[in-house]
């Protein structure tokens, strides 16, 4: 189509970011019915479009030639024909991951049958699959291109910069990238602030230690090396649950206090339970 538009002189790439957006479909299908009028085709413009309708009538002012106007409007009934199937594909997929996600899925304790609560739990299996999907979609069962679970990271863009001079690191902000696997990585780390799960009590921690955005690529991270290890090592993921994730990281930190206190000649003993 759009190589069509051109060859008519018609420039309409260059006043609308996407063609096949809202304004240019409603373009291209009066163009098809028979409008040549460029101020009457520019009355489709959008009130978000940057350019101005005189810009727009501008562009669409062209030599209107048959043999283009015939491949224009076979290219548009390909797109209409490509849409359909694709609709039908998504009806089917979205009616198999929900049943699928009733029957094997399992995301925790399911809230009382019959209520607002359980459509909601349903959905969020079915966006569970979906996540699972799309990322095996994008790099398949097989990491073995990948050596090791860092390459891996590297790849998807969710690894800590290295930008080093002298010594000193002068940024550790990860590189940006339009992957899309990182891209439901980080939906999904998003996904996790209210969860009850040791996931979610992760996620809350560092959102106390640092910005939201750096809190979800590190959590993205972790998901990426989690779905690295189930892929190649076929593990199961367990979810301990918030209130053990919490316990481990007080035993924790009460190690590092007594390693400390040794190094500087202390003893650390726990308070009395009557104090």
């Amino acid at each position: 189509m759009q190589k069509a538009l051109v060859q008519m002189n018609i420039q309409l790439t260059e006043v609308l970011t996407d063609v096949m957006g809202l304004s240019g479909q409603l373009i291209i299908r009066d163009i098809v019915a028979g409008e040549r009028d460029p101020r009457a085709l520019a009355r489709h413009r959008h009130s978000r479009v940057k350019a101005s309708a005189q810009e727009i009538t501008k562009a669409l002012t062209g030599n209107w030639r048959e043999e283009h106007l015939f491949v224009l409007r076979q290219s548009l009934c390909m797109y209409d024909d490509i849409a359909r199937h694709l609709a039908e594909c998504d009806t089917k997929l979205q009616a198999e991951l929900k049943n699928l996600g009733e029957k094997k899925i399992n995301l925790g304790k399911p809230p009382r049958s019959g209520s607002k609560q359980r459509l909601e739990f349903d959905n969020r299996q079915i966006l569970g699959l979906v996540a699972v999907t799309k990322i095996l979609t994008e790099i398949g069962p097989d990491l073995s291109r990948f050596l090791t679970v860092k390459h891996f990271c590297s790849w998807l863009g969710l690894s800590p910069g290295t930008k080093i001079s002298g010594g000193k690191v002068l940024s550790s902000k990860t590189k940006r990238s339009v992957n899309r696997v990182r891209q439901v990585l980080k939906m999904a780390a998003m996904s996790l602030a209210r969860c009850d799960s040791a996931l979610g009590a992760f996620y809350r921690r560092l959102c106390a230690r640092m910005d939201k955005p750096s809190a979800n690529t590190a959590v993205a991270h972790k998901l990426a090396r989690m779905v690295y290890f189930m892929l190649t090592r076929g593990e199961e993921f367990v979810d301990q649950g918030q209130q053990r994730y919490e316990e481990q990281q007080l035993a924790r930190s009460v190690a590092a206090l007594k390693r400390r206190a040794t190094a500087l000649g202390f003893v650390i003993a726990p308070a009395a339970a009557g104090a």
